[in-house]
């Protein structure tokens, strides 16, 4: 879900408590996780920006690499052969609990009322081209935006959704669009909402287009497209990624 602390509803300084799986600010004397442990005995907490494991009340950093599937869910990285071997190898993966399931082919939970923005997020995943493009994160990363551009948070929470969807590792076979649909209504000033119905192919229209202006494009829709072809492409996919519709 979206991390932020479930006391303070701060987003800086989050850590996930790995018993309870809530999320608390800070890990000093007196923070929200601090106190959780103390009161609760729960010990091993997991910053969700730095991606590290402390022990709290005695604050210490844990090392230990039976943890790094965690933090792999959290974060999956893609190489450019995994990629490229994404439509040649269909390989079933097993989750947590025993079930198994095919990466990509994974479902997305109904929060409230964004069933309609789900099934457009699912169809997107499964264009290859666009999924190629949003899996390596160096095609995007180092794109300059203006200081305060709330859009490009729609370009970096698509990128995450797809590595979600796509990882191999996945503790269970689905995964929460939260953060991503959390984007949305940010970034359409609320048009579409995760607690009421919308129309997939407004919603569709919109977030390409959003996409395209976020990653650079102009009215032209020329740029983006530009960028996404310069963008490292050791796929064998067709070159280029178009993200306007007609």
């Amino acid at each position: 879900f979206e991390k932020l602390c479930s006391i303070s509803l701060s987003h800086i300084n989050v850590y996930a408590c790995l018993v309870c799986g809530k999320y608390f600010q800070g890990r000093g004397l007196k923070s929200h996780a601090y106190i959780h442990s103390v009161q609760l005995s729960h010990h091993v907490f997991l910053n969700l920006h730095t991606l590290k494991f402390y022990c709290l009340p005695d604050n210490y950093e844990i090392i230990d690499s039976s943890l790094e599937d965690i933090t792999y869910v959290l974060k999956p990285t893609f190489t450019a052969q995994q990629i490229a071997n994404l439509d040649r190898q269909a390989k079933l993966s097993r989750a947590y609990d025993g079930t198994t399931y095919l990466p990509g082919i994974v479902g997305l939970n109904n929060i409230k009322a964004n069933d309609y923005a789900n099934a457009v997020l699912q169809a997107l995943s499964n264009v290859p081209p666009l999924r190629n493009y949003f899996l390596e994160e160096e095609n995007y990363g180092r794109i300059q935006r203006p200081p305060g551009d709330v859009m490009f948070l729609l370009v970096q929470r698509f990128g995450e959704l797809m590595q979600k969807l796509w990882n191999p590792r996945n503790f269970k076979a689905h995964v929460s669009p939260h953060e991503m649909l959390q984007a949305v209504v940010l970034c359409s000033k609320k048009n579409f909402q995760i607690t009421k119905q919308g129309d997939g192919v407004e919603f569709l229209s919109w977030f390409l287009n959003a996409l395209h202006s976020a990653l650079g494009g102009t009215k032209r829709k020329k740029k983006s497209e530009r960028r996404a072809m310069k963008a490292p492409n050791s796929l064998g996919a067709p070159p280029g990624v178009t993200l306007v519709t007609p």
